[in-house]
């Protein structure tokens, strides 16, 4: 081997070195010099360029212009994505459609909830079921009977209709066409605010259970997106299209790129003949589906259904 030292100064001695050999070494220590130089320049300039003539943030950090992010996923990893433009709030003429159009309609769109200190909760509707009014024997409003209770489903289309259900659940619907007809929100895919979620979840639902819940827990169930977006009777009959606290943004999904899945409904065992009816909709494959249908999915087929 060519011997090869390092003197006091840092300058490397050249015994046994090839004249070819050094002078590669200075054309490779003058490139690095010429390129250090040339970022230290467009610093410079970019420092100049800027309106308030200060100091700038490193590129590679670039300021926040907006409030704090929420915690958790601000890009969906499956299927749904949270809407570019938040201002792209659907309003009453999205839910002005028959109840099973509309539990199609929901699929791949994103309620939103503001908490009292301007948290974010977002996610996307991935599972519905539809309530068809008067005829439907699973429906509160079966044989035309309206109470206190279900008077929402009576009221214009987008209106909420929140219930109690085994005196400590919150299950959230949204009135559609028809009277006595809505739209029962079965599943959510947490979109942003995970953690805020993981909280109320952790504070509200019932049992010792202690520990962490998994990201899949949050919302995969009617009472979880209650609990996960902290819905409580309080929202019964507040209209979807207006209210300032939970509002429906469109996905960034296109309708016809959904696979969606038809199943019969959960939980209505004593309805008869309408308790095998497939008015339960879900994005096939998503995580957050709350009880997968595989008869249902082989019945469906694999071609995409559009919603």
């Amino acid at each position: 081997m060519r011997a090869e030292h390092v003197g006091q100064s840092g300058h490397t001695a050249t015994t046994g070195i090839s004249p070819v050999a050094f002078c590669l070494r200075l054309i490779t220590t003058h490139k690095l010099s010429q390129r250090m130089g040339q970022k230290k320049k467009l610093a410079e300039a970019e420092q100049q360029q800027s309106p308030t003539g200060t100091a700038q943030m490193p590129s590679s950090k670039k300021p926040c212009l907006g409030p704090p992010l929420t915690l958790g996923f601000q890009r969906s990893i499956y299927f749904c994505q949270s809407p570019k433009d938040h201002s792209a709030r659907l309003g009453s003429e999205f839910f002005d459609k028959p109840a099973i159009s509309l539990a199609r309609a929901f699929l791949g769109q994103v309620l939103v909830r503001r908490l009292g200190d301007g948290t974010e909760l977002r996610g996307c509707i991935v599972e519905t079921e539809a309530y068809l009014g008067p005829e439907d024997e699973a429906a509160h409003s079966r044989g035309g009977r309206q109470t206190p209770r279900n008077r929402s489903m009576f009221m214009k289309p987008g209106t909420l209709y929140v219930y109690l259900i085994y005196g400590m659940y919150f299950c959230m619907n949204v009135s559609s066409q028809g009277d006595g007809a809505c739209v029962l929100l079965r599943a959510l895919e947490p979109l942003g605010g995970l953690e805020t979620m993981r909280q109320l979840r952790s504070t509200l639902r019932k049992g010792t259970i202690s520990r962490v819940l998994k990201d899949r827990e949050l919302c995969s169930g009617p009472s979880k997106l209650c609990q996960a977006l902290a819905i409580d009777k309080s929202f019964d009959q507040r209209d979807l299209a207006q209210d300032e606290a939970v509002w429906l943004e469109r996905g960034s999904l296109e309708p016809s790129t959904l696979a969606v899945v038809a199943a019969a409904r959960i939980g209505v065992g004593r309805a008869g003949e309408w308790a095998q009816k497939p008015l339960r909709f879900y994005i096939r494959g998503n995580p957050w589906v709350s009880v997968v249908d595989k008869v249902a999915e082989q019945d469906t087929g694999l071609s995409k259904e559009p919603v």
